[in-house]
């Protein structure tokens, strides 16, 4: 088992701006999106192992945020939303962009920016695990479920890996994908089929990069999963409980990035351990790189200017954005990530 810790954020903060400059935004989407969640039942069992959780397993709440309780399973460890995050309440939440409307050839250099920022350090972590296992990469086939506007699938390429797909369930994210790259590198599908596909798919690696958090249907993906005996390595990151739910619940006038909105629950490394178990994997390597610190510094910038005390907040900048890597590498070291980046190979 191999283990890794922290990256730069480098132009990651650049990258993710609107969550500074527009605060009430993206707070406001939040909350639409968190009223979609508190219309549906309440949970009762956990997402991943199926104990019962919440209120009617006699469980109190381990934290409240943005109007929603959470509750740790007492059997894997999962953070569970107090509400089930059912079809009813993706059909309310993922809402399709035109993303091609005023596409201009800026776009395309943007997008590869992000692409080579964000995506390609996650590809060559993915290789490099495979190479020590003694994969080669013209042996290397992927699917990328859940492959969003492509950029894990464009990075791969980038990387020389030919043997890779991309499927996506909305029509307008694969076409942006394939005109940003200029060529097909995603397919449209359905997601009451995507289990099937991946049940079928005659590839080595599966790779979900932001999609299991996402999935209604997590069960028959990870059965999907555990019946294709060619997949011997999946690569996936999540969001995990971590000090970035403490800052978040500690100032509610912030957006929440990490715990609400599409998020409705956390792992952890018990309940990330139970999952890969319960399908037939093991840990194999890991690197985790969190955002607890950029969230943090993110958050006292929007109240410092809440309350208009803008020179204080560069000058607040100008002290803590020097110290910001190496702080986050102590919340990484310390098994307190707020993200983490797995890949999970077969035990026989």
């Amino acid at each position: 088992m191999d283990r890794k810790y922290s990256k730069s954020v480098g132009d990651i903060i650049k990258i993710k701006s609107d969550f500074f400059e527009k605060n009430e935004e993206m707070l406001k989407l939040s909350s639409h999106q968190a009223e979609a969640l508190l219309i549906q039942p309440k949970r009762t069992e956990c997402k991943i192992c199926h104990s019962p959780v919440g209120v009617n397993a006699g469980q109190t709440e381990l934290y409240h945020s943005q109007r929603m309780s959470y509750y740790m399973c007492p059997e894997c460890g999962h953070v569970n939303s107090e509400y089930l995050d059912n079809d009813d309440f993706a059909s309310r939440v993922y809402i399709d962009d035109d993303y091609l409307a005023n596409y201009s050839e800026e776009d395309r250099k943007q997008y590869e920016k992000r692409r080579d920022t964000i995506y390609i350090p996650k590809a060559e972590f993915l290789i490099d695990a495979l190479k020590k296992d003694g994969i080669k990469i013209k042996d290397i086939r992927i699917l990328d479920d859940g492959a969003g506007s492509g950029y894990f699938v464009s990075a791969l390429k980038k990387l020389g890996i030919e043997q890779v797909d991309g499927i996506e369930i909305s029509e307008p994210q694969v076409q942006f994908a394939n005109t940003m790259n200029g060529e097909d590198i995603l397919t449209q599908v359905d997601a009451p089929d995507i289990a099937s596909i991946i049940e079928t798919a005659d590839v080595n690696v599966a790779t979900f990069i932001g999609v299991l958090e996402h999935i209604t249907n997590l069960d028959d993906i990870l059965s999907a999963i555990k019946k294709n005996r060619r997949i011997r390595y999946v690569y996936f990151s999540v969001p995990m409980f971590s000090l970035s739910c403490v800052f978040e619940a500690a100032h509610q006038n912030c957006y929440n990035r990490h715990a609400g909105g599409t998020h409705t629950h956390l792992f952890t490394e018990s309940s990330v351990a139970y999952m890969a178990e319960s399908i037939g994997f093991a840990e194999y390597a890991t690197w985790k790189f969190g955002s607890d610190m950029m969230d943090l510094y993110r958050m006292i910038c929007v109240c410092l200017d809440q309350n208009d005390n803008m020179r204080l907040r560069r000058e607040f900048s100008d002290r803590f954005l020097p110290m910001l890597d190496e702080m986050q590498n102590v919340v990484d070291r310390h098994e307190q990530a707020s993200e983490i980046h797995m890949i999970i190979k077969r035990k026989i």
